[in-house]
């Protein structure tokens, strides 16, 4: 751990107590295809000025540190939120899209791709390396792409905008050390120049304008989106988010169904939103509450259902490789995860081997199980 001491700036008694306690762990699986890696750790639990998904790397050329994504805090009620966090400030809508977040970053001679909890994932970073110009970290060494990954071929999220395979879509471009972000300006420069894929502004205001920012939001919730980022142009704020009432429900209808995989307070949450978000639009409260309804019930309903005929509560993903070799390293990555799954198929298509998952959701199908043999809760 002598590397993380002097990335850090941190004494050897320091590095050793932070291991001790369980945040600093393993960041990757050791393997030829992360050849530029000598060695890695992410930080699990925020500390001091580093974020939680902090990754520090021993490369084969010198030592890196990417600092994890800066917490968004989010906004239930617009009208007095956005004032009071941006003044007369000039601010961008950005869509928030419902993906996975994605750092991108050149380590010796290639792209590495680190999620948000500071793994290096094989099968991100394969896909980062086909679609991720090299020529961008030749003029910017010290810089990441922050991307939103998304598509049917995401190995973690849901896709909801039918995207064939998996893009990457830009929405900050910061300094790795510090997580000094580029201004809007510098960074549609940028994406232009380089072909980068950007998420969506979709109005560039004042906080002031908060019928325009109303009428965004609901255009949004039209067409079944996630909702927003709020940004100020020059990135000096810390930005705010605030989610549609499709995804609030869309997150209830996926946690009800894997209830004993999250939390309560992520439930309660999105319960919440929901009613700010129903006041201050001043929607009929009898649709809000029935579409509520429905996402929590159906989803639930489902699962135990499933349960009772003997079947368990499952994902399925369908996933294409470039070679096997990424293929077995990203199976022992899932492993590394945590997560329960199975290998149902496997084929080659077209130079490309298509494998089909299928992840258990353990905690929820045993507790299912469990409360239907007449075990109390």
């Amino acid at each position: 751990m002598n590397f993380v001491s002097e990335a850090l700036n941190l004494s050897k008694f320091s590095t050793e107590r932070l291991e001790e306690r369980g945040i600093l762990r393993i960041a990757f699986v050791k393997h030829p295809f992360f050849s530029d890696v000598v060695d890695a750790v992410r930080i699990e639990k925020k500390f001091g000025i580093y974020e939680e998904g902090t990754v520090i790397v021993k490369g084969k050329d010198r030592l890196r540190v990417f600092r994890g994504f800066p917490k968004i805090k989010r906004i239930l009620y617009l009208e007095s939120g956005l004032k009071k966090h941006f003044g007369s400030t000039k601010i961008a809508l950005e869509e928030k899209m419902n993906g996975y977040n994605v750092r991108i970053g050149k380590i010796g001679d290639e792209i590495y791709a680190i999620t948000r909890r500071g793994l290096i994932c094989p099968y991100t970073t394969e896909k980062a390396r086909e679609k991720i110009p090299k020529d961008f970290f030749e003029e910017y060494p010290e810089h990441m792409l922050c991307c939103e990954a998304l598509g049917k071929a995401s190995p973690y999220v849901p896709d909801y905008y039918g995207i064939e395979g998996l893009e990457f879509f830009l929405f900050d471009i910061r300094e790795s050390k510090t997580n000094k972000a580029l201004s809007i300006h510098e960074k549609e420069e940028i994406a232009e120049r380089y072909d980068l894929r950007m998420v969506n502004i979709l109005l560039k205001t004042s906080a002031e304008d908060i019928e325009n920012i109303k009428r965004v939001l609901e255009e949004l919730n039209d067409k079944s989106r996630e909702g927003v980022v709020f940004k100020d142009l020059e990135m000096n704020l810390p930005p705010l988010k605030y989610t549609t009432s499709f995804s609030n429900c869309g997150d209830l209808s996926y946690a009800f169904k894997n209830f004993e995989e999250y939390g309560r307070d992520f439930m309660l949450a999105r319960i919440v939103r929901e009613a700010f978000q129903t006041f201050e639009f001043q929607d009929n409260i009898d649709n809000r509450a029935y579409r509520l309804g429905k996402a929590i019930l159906d989803s639930a309903v489902e699962s135990i259902k499933k349960v009772k005929e003997g079947k368990e509560v499952t994902e399925e993903l369908n996933l294409t490789f470039s070679s096997e070799e990424v293929l077995e390293l990203f199976k022992m990555h899932l492993k590394l995860l945590g997560i329960t799954f199975r290998e149902i198929e496997r084929k080659k298509r077209n130079d490309k081997i298509e494998a089909k998952f299928e992840r258990v959701m353990r905690a929820t199908t045993d507790k299912i199980k469990s409360l239907l043999e007449g075990n109390p809760w």
